[in-house]
């Protein structure tokens, strides 16, 4: 199926590994003309080395200046046709443990980093040819994970900004759409997995074998299964779609809506 991606210019934050990375190989194949951010300047490099050529743009995108970054990053694109926001993560946590610190933090990496994003970008999307924005929420938003309050209250904000901004921005004539991974094998799975097993001795095997129990098809999700459903909400194919969550989780949420 051809998704009409040939020179189309797409922006993916978070972009340098994980379902990021993933969405920018796939986009890559398509023949769009790639942007990638991140903090690391390094990891950046080495992911638009493996695409075979990519723009970089070394950022934060929790603080304030990330906005100004992420436009200079696509100086001389006369527009911009795809916004992908790939950043995000979550604190494992009783709530008695968290501190107004470690709420805020993850309100500024899961929710405020993808409003600043967009509110920054939306210029350049205005002059995009149809163009998409497609945010990376989490299954959690529908279903919350127990000791995972801070990114289950965060997560869920970002179904109501996907629906809210989907109303207000179509008549720019921008498409809104998120897609919510479950339990996928991205960094920041391995990386619990590895705390995880140092803290109880027991293998990373063991800890991921747990964490798929409860997923009706009993494994963790590849980075590349979750971008094949970005990269189609962001094409031409998914014209007439906006304001929608889609969760591609395993099934782990079982909730109705």
């Amino acid at each position: 199926m051809d998704l009409g991606l040939e020179g189309r210019r797409a922006l993916i934050v978070g972009g340098s590994q994980g379902i990021g990375f993933a969405t920018a190989q796939l986009m890559a194949q398509e023949g769009a003309e790639l942007a990638l951010a991140s903090r690391s300047a390094e990891k950046l490099a080495r992911a638009a080395t493996d695409i075979g050529g990519a723009r970089t743009i070394p950022c934060d995108v929790t603080e304030a200046a990330a906005g100004d970054a992420l436009v200079a990053g696509i100086d001389g694109w006369d527009g911009l046709d795809i916004l992908v926001t790939a950043q995000g993560g979550s604190i494992r946590s009783a709530f008695a443990d968290l501190s107004d610190a470690d709420w805020q933090a993850n309100y500024e990496y899961n929710v405020l980093s993808n409003v600043r994003a967009i509110r920054a970008l939306l210029p350049a999307l205005e002059r995009g040819r149809d163009p998409a924005i497609v945010l990376l929420g989490a299954a959690s938003s529908r279903m919350p994970y127990p000791h995972q309050v801070a990114s289950n209250v965060h997560k869920a904000g970002l179904l109501a900004l996907t629906k809210t901004l989907a109303g207000e921005l179509a008549e720019r004539g921008i498409r809104f759409n998120c897609v919510a991974p479950g339990r996928t094998l991205t960094p920041l799975w391995t990386n619990r997995a590895a705390k995880m097993s140092a803290e109880e001795g027991r293998s990373e095997e063991a800890v991921l074998e747990e964490f798929s129990r409860d997923i009706p098809l009993r494994r963790f999700g590849q980075p590349e299964e979750v971008a094949a459903m970005v990269v189609w909400m962001a094409s031409a194919r998914a014209s007439y779609m906006t304001g929608q969550t889609v969760n591609v989780d395993g099934g782990i949420a079982r909730g109705l809506l």
